[in-house]
């Protein structure tokens, strides 16, 4: 009896630090009043660091998705994206199937949900298991409702998507921890009546959560769905192609930052971020195995570039993470060399909680962008981006080459420089300078791709903590 109570207790207080940590008990989520970020409703900031999974529901188990969610956690992911329906179909790591003789407006449910027995438990029992799994590690699901190439096949009418859509947002309206990512790579031209049908009508059923759109590669949900009364905040696909790999009419390459601020200077503003830059460990252009492999210190670039562009957060992904690759699988796609449970250890993985760190670390709605305070930008690689906020300022480099400043652009007489190295999240104080003129900063380390370096620059008079530690406010 004794035993039974002490277990009692301890999964009564391990259930209370959970939902203590929980950040939905800070309200649910929200635009801020500015336009551009992304906070709870007690006006508490959300800075979206999000992880790739896309086939989460329908490849993992029980055992594989306690683990991943709680390796996510430990590496400060706070959103997972993740896509119900990508074929017809599709089937769980258990062989269940949603649907009832293949019709997605009939979702095949069992009475019970008792894992041992596989006559109760079915597909979307897994579903809530995999929910509850996240919300116990404090994540979000970013559900995507069916992908793009389904859409595109005239696989679904807009009657099926409503009651689809209807059936999916009933099941989730009441989970805290659920955004909705209608899209699935795919441009918003493509039968836009059924993306207007899914957003609308689980905006009806359910409008308690955010909802965006995921599009393909380098295009933007603003272009077709900036008005739409279901897109909460914007979201881009930077994609997986190198500067001279890109086709399209734009050619911002790999530059990101340009979408960010396209977005950010549309009206209504609403908060933007990249759903889908390059993957580490894929290939650049994602399908020619012959080509070089997208590596950590990419996805920094990509990470560091977008949010200092005034974006409200960056997903990060992973090629065999992303894909949910195991030893079962027939064959990888794209190339992917490990299995998930060991890319789950990828460097730029543990590498991309820096950046949130950072940036909780100073005042965080005034931010913005701030190219003017750089004597010379530069150009792809060599860019320096820089953003500002109440008596902070700072400066990006991939390359660690030496660049200027315009001193004045934050409030004090002194301002305290710091390095702030995204490969470790440790900073370094550099000493007090005066905040007049231009100045001239020389990152440590030999000029490379790679020694990437943040300059910190505080007002003394604010006395911040150290860049990437707690904030004292």
């Amino acid at each position: 009896m004794m035993k039974k109570l002490i277990l009692m207790f301890f999964l009564l207080a391990l259930t209370a630090g959970v939902s203590a940590q929980a950040p939905w008990k800070n309200g649910r989520l929200q635009a801020s009043t500015n336009g551009r970020y992304l906070q709870h409703a007690n006006g508490k900031p959300f800075f979206w660091l999000g992880d790739t999974a896309w086939l989460l529901f329908q490849k993992m188990d029980r055992e594989e998705a306690r683990a991943y969610f709680a390796n996510r956690k430990g590496k400060g992911f706070n959103v997972v994206q993740c896509v119900v329906l990508q074929f017809l179909k599709d089937v769980n790591a258990y062989k269940d199937s949603p649907f009832t003789d293949n019709d997605l407006t009939q979702f095949k449910v069992t009475p019970g949900n008792d894992p041992q027995n596989a006559e109760q438990y079915d597909f979307w029992d897994h579903v809530d298991y995999i929910a509850e799994t996240a919300a116990e590690n404090g994540i979000y699901l970013a559900i995507t409702p069916v992908w793009g190439q389904f859409v595109r096949r005239n696989e679904i009418s807009a009657a099926a998507a409503e009651k689809f859509a209807a059936n999916l947002a009933d099941r989730f309206k009441d989970r805290p921890n659920v955004i909705w990512v209608n899209g699935g790579s795919i441009t918003g031209d493509v039968k836009p009546e059924i993306w207007e049908t899914l957003g609308k009508t689980i905006k009806r059923h359910d409008s308690a959560h955010l909802m965006t759109f995921h599009p393909f590669g380098r295009t933007q949900s603003a272009t077709w769905f900036l008005n739409s009364s279901w897109l909460d905040f914007n979201m881009f696909t930077s994609g997986h192609r190198r500067y001279d790999q890109d086709d399209t009419v734009k050619k911002y390459g790999e530059d990101n930052w340009r979408y960010v601020l396209e977005d950010l200077a549309r009206t209504p503003r609403k908060p933007v971020l990249d759903g889908e830059p390059s993957y580490e460990a894929t290939p650049q252009g994602l399908h020619d195995l012959t080509e070089p492999y997208w590596t950590d210190a990419d996805v920094r670039r990509y990470a560091y570039w977008s949010v200092f562009a005034g974006a409200c957060g960056h997903t990060y992904g992973e090629n065999a993470v992303r894909q949910v690759y195991k030893k079962s699988d027939a064959k990888s796609s794209s190339g992917a060399r490990q299995f998930f449970h060991e890319a789950m250890e990828a460097a730029g993985a543990s590498q991309m909680r820096h950046l949130k760190n950072l940036i909780l670390s100073r005042p965080y709605f005034d931010r913005v962008n701030d190219q003017s305070a750089a004597v010379d930008e530069g150009e792809r690689y060599e860019r320096v981006l820089v953003t500002r906020g109440k008596g902070f300022l700072m400066a990006y480099t991939f390359t660690g080459r030496e660049f200027k400043l315009r001193m004045g652009h934050i409030s004090g007489a002194k301002v305290n420089a710091w390095w702030f190295n995204p490969r470790t999240g440790e900073a370094v104080k550099s000493g007090a300078i005066r905040n007049a003129g231009a100045a001239a900063f020389d990152p440590p380390g030999e000029r490379a791709p790679g020694n990437d370096w943040v300059l910190v620059l505080d007002d003394v008079a604010r006395r911040f903590n150290t860049p990437g530690a707690a904030a004292t406010k």
